[in-house]
């Protein structure tokens, strides 16, 4: 590991989307469309959580936080693979790759466990309804969150210390529009099984074990709600059906990628886009802008500043 001082290389080569000339100017205007969706989208949410009192609860305060980290996690890859859709040579430094896989596992990392937090949220309100105020007070949403990025940022030192030092002294080639932590590690010039068997324990463990404690944690809700009324449960079953399938578009492509790093098959790429670009998008429509609090929230606020 002490030759990682002596890498050769200083730049890596990223791989777009496709080759052809055509489509990456069709891809540059969509995803410069969707990426602007996210940011605007995102922040609109945060503005209304902040600047409206009726949704300064537990529940709005999670939902508005993970609305920042998706913007996060949707920035810290897309403006530069928007950008390189316009570039015969797309090309980032080796500073600003480890860069990338600090940022990407800081933001997935603190979207998990917030995932979680939230899921925990909604358990306490509907299964301990009158415990709710006193076991979800807004000390402890903001203990939770905190908790939320530094769990993130303790994940993502963890990956980035074993890679960084690693040496790069040849293969300097990408196969993803960011530099992903599977695809890098296997440029190194040494062997990476240990590593990769550590990435899975870290990652892949973390990715399934979220994954696992949300499914079990939607069904408890179900269940519970279904004991007590039927009209209950239609719209429960109605909103958690709708949470789980972006739950498990955000985790699906990460369990994939991760819990299996000893495979390197092309579809990674694809998937790497759902949790980076298209859940971002998702998670305002199915959390938020579905809800009519929310909605009414943010015709108060169009009104306010039409007035002014």
């Amino acid at each position: 590991m002490d030759q990682g001082n002596k890498s050769r290389v200083t730049e890596f080569i990223l791989h777009s989307l496709s080759g052809s000339r055509e489509l990456q100017l069709f891809y540059f205007a969509f995803f410069t469309l969707f990426y602007l969706s996210i940011v605007l989208g995102n922040l609109l949410i945060v503005l209304t959580v902040i600047s409206e009192p009726v949704l300064h609860t537990p529940m709005y305060f999670l939902l508005s936080n993970l609305s920042f980290i998706d913007v996060c996690l949707s920035t810290f890859a897309t403006p530069k693979m928007i950008v390189d859709f316009l570039l015969e040579h797309k090309t980032i430094s080796f500073e600003g790759c480890m860069a990338q896989i600090f940022f990407l596992h800081v933001f997935a990392g603190g979207e998990m466990m917030l995932l979680v937090a939230m899921a925990y949220d909604r358990y306490v309100a509907i299964c301990r309804p009158l415990h709710y105020a006193a076991i979800m007070s807004m000390c402890k949403c903001t203990g939770l969150v905190l908790g939320c990025w530094l769990i993130g940022v303790l994940h993502s030192v963890s990956q980035l210390a074993f890679t960084v030092n690693l040496p790069f002294c040849g293969p300097n080639t990408v196969d993803s529009f960011f530099c992903d932590l599977p695809l890098v590690i296997k440029l190194a010039c040494t062997d990476t099984f240990t590593l990769e068997v550590l990435m899975f324990s870290d990652s892949g463990l973390m990715a399934m074990s979220s994954f696992i404690i949300l499914l079990i944690s939607y069904t408890v809700i179900l269940v519970t709600v279904r004991r007590r009324s039927s009209a209950g449960m239609a719209k429960a079953r109605a909103t958690l059906t709708a949470h789980i399938t972006v739950v498990t578009l955000f985790f699906a492509p990460c369990i994939f990628i991760y819990a299996w790093p000893f495979s390197n098959l092309p579809v990674d790429k694809v998937l790497s886009i759902f949790y980076t670009v298209f859940t971002p998008l998702l998670n305002p429509l199915i959390y938020t802008l579905r809800n009519k609090e929310v909605v009414s929230a943010m015709r108060k606020l169009r009104s306010r500043q039409i007035s002014t």
